[in-house]
């Protein structure tokens, strides 16, 4: 069965994409995944922030004069040994490779994303999120630094550019519309980020479970189906709650051009992704599709009978509609 597919420019041998993680990370788990029919890796993030924090590790407050000295070591380390990681998973891999970097400043995103490119990555995914903490600032200053990140890097870099992004934007189709205009070449709903939660006999704040579990698949399936049915250019790549070939078909169904899969990589093993693939084409088959292009998208929100399961949000007539 044909599992091929395009995304954001790229050929892919399978709509099934290996998310950032730290098993992304190494090259040994790299190949391995690839081994089981990834159709690209996404490598781990390069984060300016972890940057910042090595450095700040390393310097001492006794000499000051040597904190941008350290600073930059640090960073020039960091990005030496991504670099590297390019490099050697290029070498080895027939399939793309995707760099996936996160800044703090729009200066080092252009920095980070032209360093990158020179490395051979076949693709960006920019990992942007702001966290929006200040109340006098207006939505539109929150979204305008997400266009100019795009903008700016569009502006260096000729390989795809991918945005990751959070689902919590007032008009979600607005805000993808936008960064399509502004260059992005694909997206990637949606960002999985740290949860706070609470120690209530400790009574501390520590963090929630980092893992993903096969609900968080409703929000991304919801999300999918609407913006691939509102514009039909648009490049999904679905990302939360794929823990099952199952939900492979679904993303797909609701108009992803791929899926990436991350918590299932560590719950399940590298081979959870052969498994995925064997149930795609074994259910295409049964269902008479030769290619994923023949079925991606049937059921999104642009087909007018499944449009208001799409766009409902209260439970009224849900229930109403249930027989005894």
């Amino acid at each position: 069965m044909n599992l091929k597919t395009k995304f954001a420019g790229l050929e892919l041998r399978s709509p099934i994409i290996a998310g950032s993680c730290g098993l992304t990370a190494e090259l040994s788990r790299i190949q391995e995944i690839a081994g089981h029919g990834a159709g690209a890796i996404i490598l781990k993030s390069v984060f300016e922030e972890q940057i910042n924090q090595e450095a700040s590790r390393c310097i001492d407050d006794s000499y000051p004069e040597e904190t941008d000295y350290i600073q930059n070591y640090v960073r020039a380390h960091v990005i030496q040994k991504y670099i590297d990681l390019i490099k050697s998973a290029k070498a080895c891999l027939d399939i793309p490779v995707i760099a996936s970097i996160n800044c703090l400043r729009d200066g080092e995103w252009i920095s980070f994303a032209c360093e990158l490119e020179r490395a051979g990555a076949d693709a960006l995914e920019l990992n942007a999120f702001i966290l929006p903490t200040d109340e006098f600032m207006e939505s539109a200053g929150v979204e305008n630094l997400y266009f100019d990140i795009v903008k700016h890097v569009k502006s260096v870099v000729k390989i795809p550019v991918i945005v990751k992004i959070g689902r919590y934007f007032t008009n979600l189709p607005a805000f993808v519309s936008k960064l399509r205009a502004y260059g992005a070449d694909a997206v990637t709903l949606f960002n999985r980020f740290y949860e706070p939660d609470i120690d209530i006999e400790r009574l501390v704040v520590g963090a929630a479970s980092v893992f993903g579990v096969p609900a968080d698949i409703k929000t991304t399936l919801r999300w999918t189906g609407i913006l691939a049915g509102k514009d039909k250019q648009l490049e999904i790549s679905a990302s939360g709650g794929v823990c099952s070939g199952d939900a492979v078909v679904k993303l797909l169904l609701a108009g992803a051009s791929t899926v990436q899969v991350c918590s299932a990589l560590y719950q399940q093993g590298t081979g959870c992704i052969s498994s995925m693939n064997r149930f795609l084409s074994d259910w295409m088959q049964k269902k008479g599709f030769n290619s994923v292009d023949e079925f991606q998208s049937m059921l999104s929100y642009a087909d007018a009978r499944h449009a208001d399961r799409y766009e409902r949000a209260q439970f009224m007539k849900y229930f109403s509609d249930k027989k005894d």
